[in-house]
């Protein structure tokens, strides 16, 4: 079930900002900044931000795997492993 996006005028955001990153700090959904009328921004939690920020670094790890796969580069699975341990271990931090 997808939930009802937050949407905050700026002007909202101005005079009440302290309730603002409360809300989306506790909820962990994002407030979609409005300004005349048109998106302007995203707010998340930093908590959120961090976890997008990690899964991002996954990916790129990934897309570069599948580069050096294309150019023939290789490494041992057991290396692989080690190295996706360590980064499934920082996530959990």
């Amino acid at each position: 079930m997808t939930t009802t996006p937050k949407i905050i005028p700026i002007s909202d955001l101005r005079q009440n900002a302290s309730d603002v990153v409360k809300g989306v700090t506790r909820s962990k959904q994002p407030a979609f900044i409005t300004q005349r009328g048109r998106a302007a921004a995203v707010m998340v939690s930093m908590e959120v931000y961090e976890k997008s920020q990690h899964e991002m670094d996954i990916l790129r790890l990934l897309a570069r795997g599948e580069k050096e796969i294309e150019a023939g580069v290789g490494y041992e699975l057991d290396d692989v492993f080690k190295e996706a341990g360590r980064l499934l271990d920082a996530s959990k931090s």
